[in-house]
């Protein structure tokens, strides 16, 4: 493996003009990380890494690379574009065994970071670099949110989840599990009342959206995000049809195989699917079937009816057929997008939202709440887990920034 990622790492050009930089949306330092890496300055290259972006081992797993640095290497436009995150994860890996972060003197003003996905681990571990002294929330047992509940372990093992709770402590970060902010016991006013000065939500989107239609809630009909978090529970049958056409579709119908799922069939309403190409592929030679230009109308005990789509060029549903098709299956699950779970964002005094109900902020992520800040999927949607830490790198200066220009006896 090493002679592989060395000899990937000499194809690299460095380019003065790096577009595999420009196509990264966090801006990774590419053709720098991979020249220090190149002059035997390995330790070097991690920290432009980490330093960039603290999850750096964990998108070179999950990134799409191919539509971000991979696809925009000079080197793809007559040939194989360099293996980006190839040697991003080689350096990044061996970095964390290694890595010694450093961190401003302790201030003694308390942070509080509600959730603990790409969000609330980024957060954390910037606003700890500062010297704030930060407490992490986290509705579940362990943290992660996403990475940890919502991608399979066959494409992200939980050993590099497990690598930031150790690392979040080692900086001091104290972890809070099994607690929901926003219930009656608990929500934004404490945290203020207690000390906390400044509050970052990161809570994702964890809710499914619902199709709205007939049968949905029959006893074999489930949502993909709920099913991710916890396959060993869910007697699928033989047979499944997941309706969806994005990331989450792929990982369920791939979950679903390895856990015994005879016939997949992945029925998507449109002409196109949204998920990344490689996982697509992925499900196609695991054994699944894609199916496009099919809407579901009504489930039954018996499987799904469904209308044939007609789409435009920009691929958007304008007409469906009169008759419906009906397809059999023992299981049914609905991978259409997720929301906010609605508890804290409704219930905070002040806190206004977007309409599709997400958090509404400035353009330093401040929500209409005063010390409130908000990062990733609950502003943006659900979005890629490099969008989610470039904005939550964003917002911890300028929770910093806020924190630094409040009167001396407010802190």
């Amino acid at each position: 493996m090493a002679h592989n990622v060395i000899a990937e790492a000499k194809r690299c050009l460095n380019c003065k003009k790096p577009l595999c930089r420009t196509g990264c949306p966090i801006n990774t330092p590419i053709p720098q990380m991979i020249q220090a890496f190149l002059n035997g300055d390995i330790n070097g290259a991690g920290k432009m890494l980490f330093d960039n972006n603290p999850l750096s081992v964990i998108c070179s797993i999950v990134c799409d690379h191919g539509r971000q640095c991979q696809g925009h290497c000079v080197r793809g436009i007559k040939g194989e574009p360099v293996e980006v995150g190839t040697i991003e994860n080689f350096i990044s890996e061996r970095y964390l065994d290694v890595l010694e972060i450093d961190c401003a003197p302790a201030n003694g003003i308390k942070v509080a970071v509600i959730g603990s996905g790409p969000a609330g681990i980024t957060t954390a571990i910037k606003m700890a670099q500062l010297g704030y002294d930060v407490t992490v929330f986290e509705s579940k047992a362990k943290i992660g949110g996403v990475l940890r509940f919502g991608i399979p372990e066959f494409r992200l093992p939980k050993s590099f989840v497990d690598r930031y709770d150790q690392l979040m402590r080692k900086l001091g970060i104290k972890i809070k599990p099994n607690i929901t902010i926003g219930t009656k016991s608990f929500g934004i006013e404490e945290l203020f009342r207690d000390g906390f000065k400044a509050i970052s939500i990161g809570t994702g989107v964890t809710w499914p959206n619902k199709l709205n239609i007939k049968g949905e809630t029959l006893g074999h009909v489930h949502y993909g995000v709920h099913y991710l978090e916890s396959p060993e529970v869910y007697d699928l049958g033989k047979s499944l049809i997941v309706i969806g056409a994005g990331n989450v579709a792929m990982d369920v119908a791939r979950t679903a195989m390895r856990q015994g799922v005879r016939s997949v069939k992945i029925v998507v309403r449109s002409d196109r699917y949204t998920a990344n190409k490689e996982e697509v592929e992925y499900a196609l030679i695991e054994g699944a079937e894609m199916i496009y230009n099919k809407a579901p109308v009504e489930i039954t005990d018996e499987g799904v009816y469904f209308k044939t789509t007609v789409c435009d060029e920009n691929h958007k549903v304008i007409s469906m057929s009169e008759e419906t098709e009906f397809m059999q299956a023992d299981s049914v699950i609905i991978a259409v997008s997720q929301k906010p779970s609605n508890v804290i964002l409704t219930e905070t005094e002040g806190l206004e939202l977007t309409e599709r109900g997400l958090a509404k902020i400035d353009e330093n992520g401040m929500t209409t709440r005063p010390g409130l800040f908000a990062s990733g999927d609950v502003v943006k949607g659900a979005k890629t887990v490099v969008e989610a830490v470039e904005q939550a790198k964003r917002v911890a200066l300028s929770m910093d920034a806020y924190l630094k220009s409040l009167p001396k006896e407010e802190t």
